[in-house]
């Protein structure tokens, strides 16, 4: 069976992904197949996460996430895991990161012949319980992409946007959150077919908008304060695992249809964007090819990736 056959039977329960995630998702797959590493970003909402279950198949394609320009070791700051970090709930969390970004100095837009140069971990999908099956996957964990790819800006058949793009649109957003959520409704927009709600397009939306690279602090600030007032958005209690090892703030809220919920993961330092999660919660079976174990428990991992560095290069190759 060919792979892309694979990936068509392995998300038979999941909803069908926005135009807006899967073209630049079939585009980057279809690249790495060929062994091309110059493909178009992937983003998150598509990638594995959109399979709606753990991969038992080998993928091997380019990954893309983002962290505010730290790498590791992150620097201890005001809100560490030992200070005063509030995990209440949405308001009270992500309106703290709002503070401590709205305090931050931006640094100056990159140019336009500059590169945004990322690297990511990618875990094994994790079974809740037992050794059951869940597939291994590979990946390059270092990604180049021009800051503004004439390309992707020319082509608007696929809503995929260049970081130059991405970074305007979000600097663009009101203060009023109410009315952000309706731009970034208006930016990534659901698919003609797409059964997702309102809410879930907007958290998918902000989802995509959180991990670009690079964003301004006052932007993802204004982005913050606008997620917390989304339907069914919720803040873990306790600090979980990324695909690093790291601990981590999950912002979640539950895949409609997919028996998963999907978490963004930030970091506790500098409130970047750290990684995202997709998590299990509710024992269920899935329609998946023979010889793999279609049941799946609560707390089953099914996506977990991290963003270990970000940084702004002068050409394509360039590390920090």
């Amino acid at each position: 069976m060919d792979e892309m056959t694979r990936l068509r039977e392995l998300r038979a329960d999941a909803p069908m992904p926005d135009r807006s995630a899967l073209a630049p998702g079939r585009q980057r797959l279809t690249d790495a197949i060929a062994g091309n590493r110059r493909g178009r970003m992937l983003r998150t909402d598509w990638r594995l996460a959109s399979l709606g279950a753990a991969v038992a198949i080998t993928v091997a394609a380019l990954l893309s996430t983002q962290l505010l320009g730290t790498s590791d070791p992150r620097p201890t700051g005001p809100a560490t895991t030992a200070g005063a970090l509030d995990l209440s709930g949405p308001a009270a969390t992500l309106g703290q990161a709002a503070v401590f970004l709205e305090g931050m100095t931006p640094p100056p837009e990159p140019r336009d012949d500059q590169w945004i140069y990322t690297r990511n971990v990618v875990g094994q999908p994790e079974p809740a319980a037992g050794d059951g099956h869940m597939g291994e996957v590979r990946y390059d964990p270092d990604s180049w992409t021009p800051y503004g790819n004439a390309a992707a800006e020319k082509d608007r058949s696929d809503d995929d946007r260049s970081a130059r793009e991405i970074y305007r649109a979000a600097n663009a957003l009101p203060e009023d959150p109410a009315a952000l959520l309706a731009e970034v409704r208006e930016l990534y927009p659901p698919g003609a077919d797409s059964p997702e709600s309102k809410a879930a397009q907007t958290f998918r939306g902000l989802g995509v908008l959180i991990e670009s690279y690079p964003l301004a602090p006052d932007a993802l600030a204004r982005i913050y304060r606008a997620m917390a007032t989304v339907p069914g958005v919720e803040i873990t209690d306790h600090l979980v695992k990324d695909a690093a090892g790291r601990e981590a703030i999950a912002v979640t809220r539950e895949e409609e249809g997919t028996h998963q919920r999907r978490e963004l993961l930030l970091s506790p330092y500098d409130y970047g964007y750290a990684g995202l999660r997709f998590v299990v919660t509710e024992d269920h079976e899935m329609k998946l090819p023979k010889g793999i174990d279609p049941k799946l428990t609560a707390g089953d991992i099914t996506l977990t990736e991290a963003r270990t560095a970000a940084a702004v290069v002068d050409a394509e190759g360039a590390t920090p």
